[in-house]
């Protein structure tokens, strides 16, 4: 089955629909119909997938509203209704009604004093709903912001607490790199960046902040050749390990997993002690 990503704010993650006869491009603007009602969204990507697969990547989608319906034991994909028009696009709020919106909700959270940052708002293309995006340490008891929303807008109000990354990805910056973010570009899914990584890599040495995003978590990027380094370190000795170089033995102190080269300490009672880098690759005479 022949899916299409359909993305309702830049901070949400991506639901699956039908593309049907429809010629999609990256980018476009698709109303599709959604357990809430009518929704607008953006084309992020493409797919395939069985039907065990669909059914298996949208057992979630029913209970948020998004693309998937439950029939009987089953679930579909819902399809794309049409590609938005002009006279769609003018429905939507204007950046100043979007601004005001924004502005009264970080005043009633101030009111409040809740300890929570308002990141981004999404108006639903019916105009009956406003989901309200913030990011916060732990959980927060937001239930009186909702009254004063709710008696405020008059709508439907909706509070989703997202991860630091989301809002990185949503706001947008430079890496240690020079170029954008790469969350900001293709980096779809969030995946686990743990401190083993920077280990395997031998960067832990750098510290903390030069191995850390803008948003304050490792990089992603320490993932990308992880799996090289442990493919290669584990052709190697281990530190302590007793090795024989030309005959002589010696100790394990030092590794250079690039190189594929280890630091051998080597004690003798004439020499005393020396340390040399020797060339895993390299034949022992």
């Amino acid at each position: 089955m022949k899916i299409v990503k359909i993305q309702f704010a830049k901070w949400d993650k991506a639901y699956d629909f039908k593309p049907d006869n429809l010629v999609l491009a990256i980018k476009d603007k698709v109303i599709v119909e959604t357990e809430m009602g009518l929704e607008i969204g953006e084309v992020t990507g493409f797919g395939e997938v069985s039907e065990q697969e669909a059914v298996a990547e949208n057992s979630t989608n029913a209970e948020i509203g998004t693309g998937a319906v439950e029939i009987g034991d089953a679930r579909i994909i819902k399809p794309v209704l049409r590609q938005a028009t002009i006279e769609d696009l003018e429905k939507l709020p204007t950046i100043e009604q979007r601004n005001e919106a924004f502005d009264f909700c970080k005043e009633a959270i101030l009111k409040r004093g809740l300890e929570m940052k308002l990141v981004d708002i999404s108006f639903s293309f019916s105009g009956n709903r406003i989901n309200f995006a913030f990011i916060a340490d732990g959980r927060v008891d937001f239930r009186d912001l909702v009254k004063d929303l709710t008696a405020h807008f008059n709508k439907m109000i909706r509070l989703t607490q997202i991860g630091i990354r989301d809002e990185a990805r949503f706001i947008g910056d430079c890496g240690h790199c020079g170029r954008p973010l790469c969350c900001r570009g293709f980096i779809k899914d969030f995946s686990s960046v743990g401190s083993e990584m920077a280990e395997a890599q031998q960067v832990v040495h750098r510290g903390s902040e030069r191995l850390s995003g803008c948003c304050g978590r490792l990089m992603c990027c320490l993932q990308y050749e992880y799996q090289g380094y442990k493919e290669l370190a584990e052709k190697m000795p281990t530190i302590g390990q007793k090795v024989n170089v030309d005959g002589k033995r010696g100790v394990v102190i030092g590794l250079h997993v690039l190189k594929q080269s280890v630091d051998v300490e080597f004690r003798d009672d004439k020499e005393g002690r020396t340390i040399t880098e020797v060339d895993l690759n390299r034949k022992n005479k």
